[in-house]
């Protein structure tokens, strides 16, 4: 695959996907009345450590920003990401 990652909205199973040599990383996620939840991120463990689930967040939050959609982050992770991500703040449902 050489390095190249594909971002999709699995909507049948409703999580973010992120395929890369030891994916896929995923996010689940549920719709409220004008958010989506971010309830879970998980990359698999071999494939930790290696910035895959700050990509997944980051392909989330390009796509929310497509969708003038916001975000609202359930997880411990989804809310670091928030956290070190300033400039994701406009798609952050507060």
């Amino acid at each position: 695959m050489g390095g190249m990652s594909s971002f999709r909205d699995n909507v049948a199973a409703r999580r973010y996907e992120l395929d890369h040599e030891d994916g896929p990383s995923f996010a689940s996620y549920r719709d409220q009345r004008n958010a989506r939840a971010i309830l879970h991120v998980e990359t698999p463990a071999p494939a930790r450590g290696r910035g895959h689930a700050a990509r997944l967040m980051e392909a989330i939050v390009a796509d929310a920003r497509m969708r003038g959609m916001k975000l609202v982050p359930l997880c411990g992770y989804a809310v670091a990401y928030f956290r070190r991500h300033p400039d994701a703040a406009d798609v952050y449902a507060a």
